[in-house]
C-alpha cells in the first residue's frame, strides 16, 4: 500500500493515525510529525525533502478534504459518475472524473472495480423503435430501509427509451401484464419482447434446457393473441442492455428518492411518472438508426384488452349451471339466447382488480367479486355496450304490415276453367 493511500485513508477516518504508522512501518513519533506537516503544508509536507518539489498541478488539500467530506456526509450511496455530476452542478467543484474516482478509491470509500470478463461480440440494436422491447424486474432496496421491492422496466432496444417504470412489491404475472398493457395502450402494438426465462414468461421443463414452445404461460398466451413474439434470454450477458440499464437505475433512483424524502410506493411511482422517466430518457436515450416506427395501432377495445390481459382458465359448467374456481362456486344466471349452459366449456377470467367473469364464446355470462358473489352493479362491459347503444342513431320505424289472405288450393272446377281459357288463347 502506498504512503499516499495510507494517508488518504487516515484523512477519511477509515483508520487511526497510529494504525497508519504500523502500516508504513514507522514510529508513532514520526507519524505524528508527518501529520503535523500535512496539517501545516498539505501534501507538500508529506514529500521527502531530498526528492525536490512536488507537481505544481496538485489539488489543494482543502479541496480534497471537501470532496471526501461531501461524499461521506451527503452522497455516501451515490456511484462515482453520479457523485461527480453533483460536484459540478451543486458544489461548483470542477475536477476530472478520473481524479474523483481515484481519490475515493485511495481513501477506501469505494471499492476498486473487478477485472473485465472475456470478450463478447456486441449485438447491434434494432433500427426502428417498436421492433424489440426489453422487460425485466430488478429487486433492490430502493428506499434504503432494508425492504426489497421490484422495479419493472420496459425498455426499447433501438433508442434505450423507457416506456414504463414502476415499483411493485413483487414481480408477478399481473404486474408484468399491467406494464405490457400500458405500453400497448400508449404506444401501440410492437413486434417482439425480450425477457428472461422466469416462470411467468416461459415454462422450462428442465433447468438449463430450452423453453417449451407449445406450453404457453398466461403472458405467453396474451402475447400470442396480440401476435407479439416472446423471445427468451438464456444468459445475463444476452440481456446486457437491460442489465446495464438496471445498474444505472440502482445507482441513481435510491439517491433521488432519498433527497426528495419519498418513502412509499405510491409517491415513488408518481415521481417516476411525472418527471424522472422523462429526465432519464433525456440523459440516456439515443436516436434510432432509421426514421419511422414499428409500432402499429391496436384496434382492440378496452373490453377485449381486459380479457386478453386476464388470467384465463377453462371450466365445464355443472348441471346446476355453476362453475367451480379456486374454492369458489360461481352461479350462472339464465340467458335469453340459451336455455341452459350445463355441460358447456366456458372460460373463467381473473382480472387484475381480483374480480372474476365467465365467458362463453363472445358472450360474458357472469361477473363476480373476489369471493364469488355476483356483481349487481353495472359492469364496465355492460356500461360500454349501453353507451355504444345510446350513441347509435335511432332506427326508422317500419310501416305497419299489410295483412294478406292465406293462399288456398284451387278446386277442380276452377282448375278446369283455367285450362279451358289457356287452350282457347293458344287456338286464337
Amino acid at each position: 500500500m502506498k504512503i499516499q493511500e495510507v494517508i488518504m485513508r487516515a484523512m477519511a477516518k477509515k483508520i487511526k493515525w497510529y494504525e497508519a504508522a504500523d502500516i508504513l512501518g514507522i514510529s508513532y513519533r514520526q507519524m505524528r510529525r508527518m501529520k503535523e506537516r500535512w496539517e501545516e503544508h498539505g501534501y507538500d509536507g508529506l514529500f521527502d525533502r531530498r526528492r525536490g518539489t512536488p507537481s505544481p498541478k496538485r489539488v489543494p488539500v482543502a479541496t480534497v478534504q471537501e470532496v471526501v467530506r461531501l461524499y461521506q456526509e451527503l452522497y455516501h450511496d451515490f456511484n462515482v459518475k453520479h457523485f461527480h455530476e453533483k460536484l459540478q452542478s451543486e458544489h461548483q467543484i470542477d475536477l476530472s472524473y478520473t481524479w474523483v474516482k481515484t481519490a475515493l478509491q485511495t481513501a477506501g470509500l469505494i471499492r476498486r472495480g473487478h477485472k473485465r470478463s472475456k470478450h463478447r461480440k456486441r449485438r447491434e440494436p434494432r433500427p426502428l423503435p417498436g421492433m424489440m422491447l426489453h422487460i425485466d424486474g430488478s429487486k433492490h432496496q430502493w428506499f434504503g430501509d432494508g425492504c426489497y421491492y421490484d422495479l419493472i422496466v420496459v425498455l426499447d432496444d433501438a433508442t434505450n427509451e423507457i416506456y414504463y417504470a414502476q415499483l411493485v412489491a413483487e414481480e408477478s404475472t399481473f404486474t408484468v401484464m399491467a406494464a405490457l398493457r400500458e405500453v400497448i395502450e400508449k404506444y401501440g402494438l410492437f413486434c417482439s419482447v425480450y425477457c428472461d426465462r422466469a416462470s411467468h414468461f416461459f415454462l422450462t421443463p428442465k433447468a438449463g434446457e430450452p423453453v417449451a414452445d407449445k406450453h404457453l404461460t398466461q403472458v405467453g398466451r396474451a402475447m400470442a393473441e396480440l401476435n407479439i413474439r416472446l423471445i427468451p434470454a438464456y444468459s445475463p450477458e444476452a440481456r446486457g442492455r437491460s442489465e446495464r440499464n438496471f445498474r444505472t437505475w440502482q445507482g441513481r433512483l435510491p439517491q433521488e428518492l432519498r433527497l426528495r424524502k419519498l418513502t412509499t410506493l405510491a409517491a415513488a411511482n408518481e415521481f417516476l411518472r411525472s418527471s424522472y422517466i422523462g429526465e432519464f430518457n433525456t440523459k440516456f436515450g439515443r436516436a434510432a438508426k432509421l426514421a419511422g416506427t414499428a409500432f402499429t395501432t391496436c384496434h382492440r377495445k378496452d373490453l377485449d384488452l381486459d380479457l386478453v390481459f386476464a388470467l384465463q382458465h377453462e371450466r365445464t359448467v355443472a348441471r346446476d349451471n355453476t362453475v367451480s374456481y379456486g374454492n369458489r362456486t360461481l352461479q350462472i344466471e339464465k340467458t335469453k339466447w340459451r336455455f341452459s349452459l350445463a355441460g358447456c366449456k366456458v372460460k373463467v377470467y381473473e382480472h387484475a382488480d381480483q374480480t372474476l367473469s365467465i365467458g362463453y364464446g363472445p358472450h360474458i355470462v357472469g361477473r363476480y367479486d373476489q369471493v364469488g358473489t355476483p356483481l349487481s352493479e353495472t359492469t364496465p362491459a355492460s356500461r360500454s355496450r349501453n353507451q355504444s347503444a345510446k350513441n347509435k342513431p335511432p332506427r326508422p320505424k317500419n310501416k305497419p304490415a299489410v295483412e294478406m289472405p292465406p293462399l288456398r288450393k284451387a278446386t277442380k272446377r276452377v282448375a278446369s276453367l283455367r285450362g279451358l281459357e289457356k287452350s282457347r288463347t293458344k287456338a286464337a
